[in-house]
């Protein structure tokens, strides 16, 4: 049965199963984040910038919130392919077979891109913000006291966010091969989309042209290789399309001449 021939009450049966999927996956995921989130946060606050902080708790709910935190993040991430799989799996029987397998190819990528740029965020990104920081207090006189529930708040916005900003591939493919939009429509738009990236940068860096163009030129490039990614996604779902309308001739050809034999035939 695809999804033109379910009712509306067999479309929310549906979407209440594969809720229920998600959820009971995601409390396993917090159960099994109990076990990681404690050395996950000894090794966050083992980096060389953190050494060189003396965390404190202003409160004395501080460690607990952010352990806590960091129980529901590291659930949410092993959750999201299966979350990405219900989705994909909803929406497969509306969708030919050459369109589910190439969707479904999407779930790995974006899971892998969404760790890519938490890693990027984290190793290449956090430091220099840090540093500079650090530097400009010196620089003012200013001794910092940091708490640690605002330490990790500002980890969580620098990284969480490039994790997000990394799907760029895959949306944009994604809505090419929709049809939504065409590459060449994005390659119009590239000083448009160059700017909104300068714009982003802007706001998760601090106000130095280095630390600026360390993300602004990473998000560039992402943007052409989704671009390219895209044409090449583009190409082949044309290639697929003009194929299945000569096969779709070919047979209503064959269809025709069938019915012509059979004419003659039964004139005979």
């Amino acid at each position: 049965m695809n999804q033109q021939d379910m009712t509306v009450h067999e479309h929310i049966s549906e979407i209440r199963k594969r809720l229920i999927i998600v959820v009971v996956f995601f409390v396993f995921a917090m159960v099994g984040g109990f076990f990681i989130a404690e050395p996950l946060m000894t090794f966050l606050q083992s980096s060389d910038e953190a050494a060189q902080m003396t965390l404190n708790a202003f409160r004395v709910t501080d460690p607990v919130k952010i352990y806590f935190q960091i129980i529901m993040f590291t659930a949410l991430i092993m959750t999201a392919p299966i979350i990405l799989y219900q989705l994909w799996a909803f929406i497969s029987p509306g969708l030919s077979d050459r369109e589910r397998k190439v969707t479904l190819s999407y779930i790995p990528a974006s899971v892998i891109l969404f760790l890519t740029g938490l890693a990027f965020a984290y190793f290449i990104l956090f430091p220099f913000v840090v540093r500079f920081m650090m530097n400009l207090s010196e620089n003012l006189e200013i001794e910092q006291v940091i708490g640690i529930n605002e330490f990790f708040q500002f980890l969580f916005q620098i990284t969480i966010p490039f994790g997000f900003l990394f799907q760029l591939p895959v949306i944009m493919l994604f809505i090419t091969r929709l049809g939504i939009v065409t590459p060449m429509f994005l390659a119009s738009i590239r000083k448009y989309a160059y700017f909104g990236l300068l714009v982003v940068a802007a706001f998760v860096t601090p106000p130095d042209i280095f630390s600026h163009m360390i993300v602004t030129v990473p998000l560039i490039l992402l943007y052409e290789i989704s671009l390219s990614i895209a044409k090449i996604g583009y190409r082949k779902a044309q290639k697929a399309e003009a194929e299945q309308r000569e096969l779709e001739e070919q047979e209503r050809r064959e269809r025709i001449d069938r019915e012509l034999a059979e004419r003659e035939s039964s004139g005979e």
